[in-house]
C-alpha cells in the first residue's frame, strides 16, 4: 500500500479476497456493519437487497476471507451476529504488471466499488441536505480540484491526508465532542491518461 494506513484499515491483497468483495451484496454487508456495528443476517438482509438465507451465505464468504468475524451474542443467542473486523478497508492493484490476476481482480473491485457509491451525491442532495441546520449545509459541497504530480507525489498527498484525518477516524466515541454528527469524505484520486496532460494544472 502507498500510505502508511493511518486509519487502520484492514488492506486487501490476496486476489481471491478482492473477487469475493467485488459483490453487490457483500459490499453492502460491510459497508452496513462497518457503519452501523454488529448484525444477524436478518437484520441485515433488508439493507442489503437479499433475504436472510443468501445474506447469510455472503457473510460466511466473506468470513472465510478474514474480513468479517463473530460477534458478541444479541439478547437472541440463537441468531448468529457478525461483525466488521476493521471500520475500513482498502486495496490497490499490485506493483507487479505481470500480475494479471491480480491486476483484474482489482480493476473489479476498483468499478464494483465506483458503481456502488456513484448516486450517494445525488441522493444525499435529494434526501439528507435539504434537512440540515444552516450551519452544516454551509460546510458541506464539492471540491473538484486538478495538480499535476508524479506518482511519488501523489502518494505523499494521499498520506498527508490521512494523517489530517486519522485522530478523527479512530478516537473513541466517547472523545467526540457535543454536537457532532457523522459526515462522508468521499475521495476520488483520479490520474488522467496520457492525452490529457498538456495545459496548466487547473
Amino acid at each position: 500500500m502507498n500510505s502508511s494506513n493511518h486509519l487502520g484499515d484492514i488492506e486487501i491483497t490476496d486476489p481471491q479476497a478482492m473477487k469475493a468483495l467485488a459483490h453487490p451484496v457483500r459490499l453492502a454487508i460491510l459497508d452496513h456493519l462497518q457503519r452501523h456495528g454488529p448484525a444477524t443476517a436478518t437484520q441485515l438482509a433488508p439493507h442489503v437487497g437479499a433475504t436472510p438465507t443468501v445474506t447469510s451465505w455472503h457473510l460466511r464468504h466473506l468470513a472465510g476471507f478474514g474480513l468479517i468475524r463473530d460477534s458478541e451474542p444479541g439478547p437472541d443467542r440463537r441468531q448468529r451476529r457478525w461483525e466488521a473486523v476493521a471500520r475500513g478497508f482498502r486495496f490497490e492493484s499490485p506493483q507487479d504488471p505481470a500480475d494479471e490476476e491480480g491486476q483484474a481482480a482489482a480493476r473489479v473491485l476498483s468499478q464494483q466499488f465506483f458503481r456502488r457509491h456513484a448516486d450517494v451525491p445525488g441522493r444525499w442532495a435529494a434526501e439528507v441536505e435539504p434537512g440540515l441546520a444552516t450551519e452544516w449545509r454551509r460546510m458541506a459541497g464539492l471540491a473538484n480540484t486538478r495538480v499535476v504530480v508524479s506518482a511519488d507525489e501523489l502518494a505523499a498527498i494521499e498520506d498527508a491526508i490521512e494523517r489530517v484525518l486519522a485522530p478523527y477516524v479512530t478516537r473513541d466515541p466517547e472523545e467526540r465532542p457535543a454536537g457532532s454528527r457523522g459526515v462522508r469524505l468521499m475521495r476520488y484520486v483520479l490520474p488522467e491518461n496520457d492525452e490529457e496532460q498538456a495545459g496548466p494544472a487547473s
